[in-house]
C-alpha cells in the first residue's frame, strides 16, 4: 500500500514541477513584471506619445497605459503639450503599481544625465587661467553667478569681485552686467571665477611699462661729463 502511494506521489512530482515552470513563465511574461524589471534596471525606453491629457501625455509600455507628467517631460516649462503628440520620447519607469494600475514614466532623469555629460565635456575644455566674457546672472550675498554664451556658469566670490572691501556684490554689480572674468579654479564640475585678478594683472602691466625717465638737467650733466675728457 505504501509502495503504491509512493509511486503515485512520484508520478505527481513532475506534474507539480511542470506547473511551477508554467507559472514562472507566466510571471515573466506578465507585463507588470516586465515594467517592474524596467524600473529596477533603470532601462531607457523609446516610446511614441499616444495621447495628450490634462497635465501630461500617454504612452504604451508592453500593452499597458503609462502616464508621463508634463513636469517630467522636459527640464524646462512646456507651453504646448500637443506638440508631443505622436512623437517619440525616451523615458524610464519611475513607478509601477499593478494593484492600482498605476504606471508613471519620466524623461527628466535622462535629460539631466545628458545635460551633466555635456556640461562636463565643455568644462574639460576650459583651463585655469582662461579669460572669458559673460553676463551676471544672479547676485547673492556671497558672490555673483556669471553665465557664459555656451550655457556654462560660474561663481565670482565676493572676495574676488574687486580690490576694495565691499559689503555685498550688489554694491558694484547688477544683474545683466557684461563682465570679463578669469577662471581661477575648477573643482567638481564647478567654475571659480575672479574679476579682481584681471584688475591686478592690469596694474602689474602698468607698473612694468612705467619707466622713470631722467630729468633734462641730468641728461645735460651726463653729456658734459662725456665730452669733458675729450681732447680735440
Amino acid at each position: 500500500m505504501n509502495e503504491e502511494l509512493e509511486t503515485k506521489t512520484s508520478a505527481l512530482e513532475p506534474q507539480a514541477e511542470s506547473m511551477k515552470d508554467y507559472e514562472d513563465q507566466f510571471d515573466i511574461a506578465d507585463p507588470w513584471h516586465i515594467v517592474q524589471n524596467y524600473m529596477d534596471n533603470r532601462t531607457n525606453l523609446t516610446l511614441k506619445v499616444e495621447g495628450v491629457v490634462n497635465g501630461g501625455v500617454i504612452v504604451k509600455v508592453e500593452g499597458l497605459r503609462g502616464f508621463v507628467p508634463a513636469s517630467r517631460l522636459s527640464l524646462s516649462y512646456i507651453e504646448d503639450l500637443e506638440s508631443y503628440l505622436l512623437k517619440e520620447i525616451t523615458v524610464r519607469v519611475i513607478e509601477a503599481d499593478p494593484e492600482e494600475h498605476r504606471l508613471i514614466l519620466s524623461a527628466r532623469e535622462i535629460l539631466k544625465e545628458e545635460e551633466a555629460r555635456e556640461r562636463a565635456e565643455r568644462i574639460s575644455k576650459i583651463q585655469v587661467g582662461s579669460v572669458m566674457e559673460g553676463t551676471v546672472e544672479s547676485i547673492q550675498s556671497y558672490g555673483a553667478f556669471v553665465r557664459f554664451d555656451d550655457g556654462l556658469s560660474g561663481l565670482v566670490h565676493v572676495s574676488q569681485i574687486c580690490e576694495k572691501r565691499i559689503k555685498t556684490p550688489a554694491d558694484v554689480l547688477k544683474t545683466g552686467d557684461r563682465v570679463n572674468v578669469k577662471v581661477i579654479g575648477i573643482k567638481d564640475g564647478k567654475l571659480s571665477l575672479s574679476i579682481k585678478a584681471l584688475s591686478e594683472e592690469k596694474e602689474e602691466e602698468t607698473e612694468e611699462l612705467h619707466v622713470e625717465l631722467p630729468k633734462s638737467e641730468e641728461i645735460g650733466t651726463n653729456l658734459g661729463d662725456l665730452f669733458k675728457n675729450i681732447k680735440l
